[in-house]
C-alpha cells in the first residue's frame, strides 16, 4: 500500500492508491497487501458453446481418455480431425466448456489459421497471447520462442487449464503450445495429425452425421414443426447435404428466413446441384460449396456484392466499418451484414465484429474472383488497405501527436476510417485489436500493387510498437515496409522504416542490428544530399553506441548532433541530442555538466510544446541535483517531471522519477515514504516488461533492505542506462 499522510482530523491528505482502511482508533499493527501471484487473472477464452446434436460417442471417447490420464497424472491432449464444417470445434468447445469447474485457472484459446490465406499462424505469435492472456505483461513477454515457451510451461506448470488450439496445421506448430502440468488441451484439425501421437494424443476422428441425427439438427436450426410435417422430404434434405452440419445449418438458414416455404423448394433446389455432388463428393467439401452457392444466390444483389468482396479481406476477422469501406458509400452496410447473418454467411465476433467460417470465406472470395471485375477487386482492396491506414493514422495522432508523420497515399477513395479512440490508451487498445488485420494488408501490400502502404502502415504502427513492445510484428512490420519502400525507389521512406526499425531492434536486443540499420540510413541520407536527415542519425547512432557501452563514441556523436542539427532547422532533434548527452555524462559521473545539458534541453523542448520529453529533461536534471545531494531542486524537477508524465503511458520514465524521489526520502530518513516510492516504482517497471528487469530487481532489493532495517540508500546516478526499448529512444 502506497503511503500517504494521516491527518489529526481524520483527513485521508493525498493521492491514495490500494487499498485503504478508515478508523475511529485503531490498535495494534495493520498490514494490507497482496502476494503479486494472486494477482495473475484466470484467461476465459473459449469461444460460446453450441448446441451438439449426436456427438455422445465421441464425447465418451474424450472423457475416458481424460480419466485415464488423470489416474496416470499426466496431462490431457486429443486431436479431433475431421472435414471442414464437420463440426470439430463445436464438439470440442462441448467437452472442454463441460471441464470448467475442475479447471478454475482459466481456458486459453487459438485460431490456429490452417487455412489463412497468408498461411497458419506462428508458434511464436500464437505463445505471445497465451501469456498476455495468463497475466504477462505485453512488455514482459519474451522475444524468442524458446523463451516464450519456456515461460509458458513454467507459468502452466501448476496451474489447471483446458486449451483449444482451432484449425492447427500440423503437429509442428500444435508442440510448442502445449502446457505442462496437468492440463487438457483439445487440438482441431482437417488432418490427423499423427506426429502428435509421440506426445501421448489421443486422436478422434470426426463423421458426417447419421440421417436421423442431421435431421435433428435440421428442426434444431428451424425451430418450427416443418420437420415433423415433412419428414421425408427432410431425410431427402440431409441426404443431399451428405449429413455435413455445415451445409445442413445453411441450408435450415436458408428456410428459416422464409417460414412459409416447403422444405420441398429446398429439396429440388439441391436436387440440381446433386450431379456436381455427386461427382465431387464429400471429400472435396464441394457438398458445402454447392449449399453455399445455394446462399449466395438468394441474397439480394446488395448483399451477395458486400459477401464478395469481404472475402477480399486479409484478416481473421473484421469490424463494420470495413463493410462501408469495401462497398464505397453504396447501399446500407449495417443491413447488409444483418442479411449475411441470417443467411449463416457471417458469424459474430462481437462488438460489432464479424467473421467468416474458413470454408465460407473462400467461397466468398471465390465468387469474388467469377463475379467481380479485376478492376472492381482491386479497388476494393484498396479500399480495405486504404481504411485501415486512415484508422491507424488517426489513432497515431491521439496518441503521438509529436510524431513527425510522413504523408499518406491513399488511393481514389472514398477513405473510410473507424473510430480508433478519443484518448491515447483506447487508440492503443484498438491499435492492438486490430493488429493481426494491420499485419495482413502490410504483408499484402506489395503483391496487391500498393506497396507505399506497407511501409506507410508500419509507420503509422509507431506508438503501438514504443509503447506495447510487440517485437515480432515491430520487426517484421519494418522489415516488409523496408522492402516497400525500396521496391517504390522512394529513399525517404526507405529511411523512415530503417530507422524506426532499428529502434524495434534496439527492443529487441539487438544493438549491432540497430547500428547497422541507423548507419545504413545515414548513408542513403548522404547519398541523397540531405543534411539534416543525415545529422539526424547521429542520434540514433548514439542510442546504439550507447547500448553496447561505447559511451565515449556515443558523447560524441551526440555532441555533433547538438551542432549539426540547428544548423539543419531542427532544434527539437538538438535538444534531444543534448537530452542524451547530459544522460551519458551523468552515467560518467559528471553530475554538473549532466545539469547544464539537461536545462538547456529543457528549455528548447518546452519551447517546441513536447510535454513528454520536457518532462524527461527534468527527470535528468532532479537526476543530476540528486547526484550533488541537492535534494529540494532534485524533488522539486522530479515531482514536476512525475505529474507531467501521469497519463502519457510513460511508466518507465514515471518509475525513474519514482526511484528519484524514494532515494531523496530515504536520505531523510522518512523510511515508510521512501518504501511506498519503491513500491510504485517496482510496479511501473514490471510493467514496462523484460527491458526494464534490471531496474525492477534494483527496485525490489532496495525495497527489502528497507524493509530489513538495512540504510546507505542506492545513489541514483549510479542507475544502469535506460533500457533498450524505452521511449528514451524515440527521438522521430
Amino acid at each position: 500500500m502506497r503511503s500517504h499522510e494521516l491527518r489529526s482530523d481524520n483527513e485521508l491528505s493525498g493521492t491514495v492508491h490500494g487499498p485503504t482502511i478508515q478508523a475511529g482508533s485503531v490498535y495494534g499493527g495493520i498490514r494490507i497487501g497482496s502476494d503479486p501471484r494472486d494477482l495473475s487473472p484466470s484467461p476465459w477464452q473459449l469461444p460460446p458453446p453450441v448446441h451438439v446434436i449426436d456427438r455422445s460417442k465421441e464425447f465418451e471417447a474424450l472423457e475416458r481418455h481424460r480419466a485415464r490420464t488423470v489416474r496416470e497424472e499426466r496431462p490431457a491432449l486429443a486431436a479431433v480431425s475431421g472435414l471442414g464444417g464437420v463440426g470439430k470445434t463445436t464438439l470440442a468447445l462441448k467437452w472442454l466448456h463441460t471441464l470448467r469447474p475442475h479447471f478454475p485457472a482459466g481456458q486459453l484459446y487459438a485460431d490456429l489459421g490452417a487455412q489463412a490465406p497468408d498461411g497458419p499462424a506462428l508458434p511464436e505469435e500464437v505463445l505471445g497471447r497465451f501469456l498476455r492472456g495468463l497475466g504477462v505483461p505485453p512488455r514482459q513477454v519474451p522475444v524468442t520462442l524458446a523463451e516464450r515457451m519456456t515461460l509458458y510451461r513454467s507459468l502452466t506448470a501448476d496451474r489447471r487449464l483446458v486449451v483449444l488450439l482451432d484449425d492447427a496445421s500440423t503437429a509442428a506448430q500444435v508442440r510448442p503450445l502445449l502446457p505442462a502440468g496437468r492440463s487438457v488441451t483439445a487440438v482441431t484439425s482437417r488432418s490427423r495429425l499423427p506426429g502428435l501421437t509421440v506426445d501421448g494424443c489421443y486422436p478422434v476422428h470426426v463423421e458426417p452425421l447419421d440421417p436421423e441425427a442431421a435431421v435433428e439438427l435440421l428442426a434444431d436450426t428451424l425451430s418450427d414443426d416443418r420437420v415433423a410435417a415433412q419428414p421425408d422430404d427432410a431425410r431427402t434434405l440431409v441426404e443431399l447435404c451428405a449429413g455435413l452440419p455445415l451445409a445442413v445449418r445453411v441450408a435450415g438458414a436458408r428456410l428459416a428466413a422464409r417460414p412459409e416455404r416447403r422444405i420441398t423448394t429446398m429439396v429440388r433446389a439441391l436436387a440440381e446441384e446433386r450431379d456436381r455432388l455427386e461427382v465431387l463428393g464429400i471429400d472435396g467439401d464441394h457438398d458445402v460449396r454447392a449449399a453455399l452457392d445455394l446462399s449466395y444466390r438468394t441474397l439480394p444483389p446488395p448483399a451477395a456484392r458486400l459477401y464478395r468482396l469481404l472475402g477480399l479481406h486479409p484478416g481473421p476477422e473484421f469490424a463494420s466499418p470495413v463493410a462501408v469501406a469495401v462497398l464505397a458509400g453504396e447501399g446500407n452496410a449495417a443491413q447488409l451484414l444483418d442479411t449475411l447473418h441470417e443467411a449463416s454467411l457471417l458469424l459474430d465476433a462481437g462488438e460489432e465484429r464479424h467473421r467468416f467460417h474458413d470454408l465460407v470465406r473462400l467461397h466468398a472470395a471465390a465468387k469474388a474472383r467469377a463475379d467481380e471485375p479485376g478492376q472492381e477487386r482491386e479497388r476494393a482492396l484498396r479500399r480495405i488497405a486504404d481504411h485501415y491506414l486512415a484508422s491507424a493514422t488517426r489513432a497515431e495522432e491521439v496518441i503521438d501527436p509529436q510524431h513527425r508523420t510522413m504523408a499518406r497515399d491513399y488511393g481514389p477513395g472514398p477513405v473510410v476510417t473507424a473510430e480508433s479512440g478519443h484518448d491515447p490508451e483506447a487508440s492503443l487498445d484498438w491499435l492492438e485489436r486490430e493488429l493481426p488485420n494491420l499485419m495482413a494488408v502490410i504483408r499484402q501490400s506489395r503483391a496487391a500493387g500498393f506497396p507505399s502502404v506497407g511501409w506507410q502502415l508500419a509507420d503509422a504502427l509507431w506508438p503501438l510498437f514504443l509503447r506495447r513492445k510487440f517485437y515480432d510484428d515491430w520487426l517484421a512490420a519494418h522489415e516488409e515496409g523496408l522492402a516497400a519502400a525500396e521496391e517504390s525507389g522512394d529513399s525517404d521512406a526507405a529511411c523512415r522504416m530503417l530507422t524506426s526499425g532499428g529502434v524495434g531492434q534496439l527492443g529487441a536486443g539487438n544493438h549491432d542490428r540497430a547500428l547497422e540499420k541507423f548507419e545504413h540510413a545515414a548513408q542513403l541520407f548522404e547519398e541523397a544530399g540531405d543534411l539534416l536527415g543525415r545529422a539526424r542519425t547521429l542520434n540514433y547512432r548514439g542510442l546504439a553506441l550507447q547500448r553496447l557501452g561505447r559511451l565515449d563514441e556515443a558523447a560524441g556523436l551526440f555532441r555533433r548532433a547538438t551542432v549539426e542539427l540547428p544548423a539543419c532547422g531542427d532544434s527539437r532533434a538538438a535538444a534531444l541530442a543534448r537530452l542524451n548527452l547530459g544522460d551519458v555524462v551523468l552515467a560518467t559521473g559528471l553530475s554538473q555538466e549532466a545539469a547544464r545539458h539537461a536545462r538547456a534541453a529543457r528549455c528548447a523542448l518546452l519551447e517546441a510544446g513536447d510535454t513528454y520529453n520536457t518532462a524527461r529533461a527534468a527527470i535528468l536534471l532532479g537526476r543530476a541535483h540528486l547526484a550533488q545531494d541537492e535534494f529540494d531542486q532534485a524533488h522539486e524537477h522530479l515531482s514536476v517531471a512525475l505529474a507531467a508524465l501521469r497519463g502519457l503511458t510513460a511508466h518507465y520514465e514515471m518509475a525513474h522519477a519514482t526511484v528519484g524521489l524514494a532515494e531523496i526520502a530515504e536520505r531523510r530518513g522518512h523510511a515508510h515514504m521512501a518504501r511506498a516510492h519503491y513500491q510504485e516504482a517496482l510496479e511501473l517497471y514490471t510493467s514496462v516488461g523484460r527491458s526494464a528487469s534490471t531496474q525492477a530487481e534494483s527496485a525490489r532489493q532496495r525495497l527489502g533492505q528497507l524493509e530489513s532495517g538495512e540504510s546507505e540508500p542506492r545513489r541514483q546516478s549510479d542507475d544502469p542506462n535506460p533500457p533498450a526499448d524505452s521511449p528514451a529512444t524515440s527521438q522521430e
